[in-house]
């Protein structure tokens, strides 16, 4: 995970998740993308065609590219190759795309969450990237400081399909040497004994080399609670888990853990696509 892409709308939250990718990027010999995406009005979209209002879209973007040079002088960036792009686009479309242009390893992106009516109708960007993005993203809600992710949550069913997702989550955890904890949330609804959970579990993780993890059960009344729970008794630095990248009307009605910890906690976030 050495090409590190941060989004950035020059907001504290973005700065943040450059923090973070920056201890990442020195950590890993890694290197960074910084992106400031314009989602220009109609009227300017026109100005790019021809229109009358080209000199107000340079202006634009100058005003980005000088705010993109500061950012780029921090003290925090010393050492690290960070390279700033500009681009016309819709925020998570303009991710997605510079993503598979890019070869991008990993996103790291800020937020601040929504809820309520305005969770349901509109969602955040982050969410979006979340869902829809093909390689892993780190969400950062606040300053993390030094970010050391020595406790690091790992939920998931343990199933076949999460084989890849689950090696690119440890090759993440051992970035930062890592105390894994992988946990299987047991509901109602989705209610195993201890003896089969433990076994599938086992039968998993066997397959792997991996170090200094440990395995738990967690009863809770729904998954995403479960989580949130677990990862307060163990006192977790990030949580991680696999995300099917839902769209549409089965995304609506199915709604996605990981979206809703995205939108509802306050621990970063990796999300793992499937």
């Amino acid at each position: 995970m050495k090409r590190i892409l941060v989004p950035t709308d020059f907001s504290e939250h973005a700065e943040h998740a450059l923090k973070a990718a920056a201890i990442i990027a020195k950590k890993n010999n890694g290197e960074i993308f910084l992106l400031h995406l314009l989602e220009l009005p109609s009227q300017m979209s026109d100005a790019v065609t021809g229109g009358g209002s080209i000199p107000e879209v340079m202006l634009f973007i100058k005003k980005a590219n000088e705010t993109l040079q500061k950012i780029q002088n921090q003290p925090y960036l010393d050492g690290i190759s960070v390279s700033a792009s500009v681009q016309f686009e819709k925020a998570f479309n303009g991710v997605l795309s510079f993503n598979k242009k890019n070869k991008i390893d990993l996103i790291v992106m800020g937020s601040h969450g929504t809820s309520g009516i305005e969770e349901i109708l509109i969602g955040s960007n982050t969410e979006k990237v979340v869902r829809l993005s093909d390689v892993p993203v780190l969400v950062i809600k606040k300053d993390v400081g030094e970010l050391k992710f020595k406790n690091f949550v790992f939920a998931s069913d343990f199933s076949k399909e999460i084989k890849k997702p689950f090696k690119k989550m440890v090759e993440f955890a051992e970035i930062f040497d890592a105390n894994l904890f992988l946990v299987m949330i047991c509901t109602p609804n989705s209610f195993k004994t201890t003896i089969n959970a433990e076994k599938t579990m086992k039968e998993f993780v066997e397959k792997y080399d991996i170090k200094n993890y440990s395995l738990h059960i967690f009863n809770d009344a729904n998954i995403e609670n479960g989580i949130t729970n677990f990862s307060k008794t163990i006192d977790a630095d990030l949580i991680g888990m696999s995300t099917h990248g839902r769209t549409g009307l089965s995304h609506f009605f199915n709604g996605s853990i990981s979206e809703d910890l995205v939108n509802h906690t306050t621990k970063p976030i990796i999300t793992f696509k499937i």
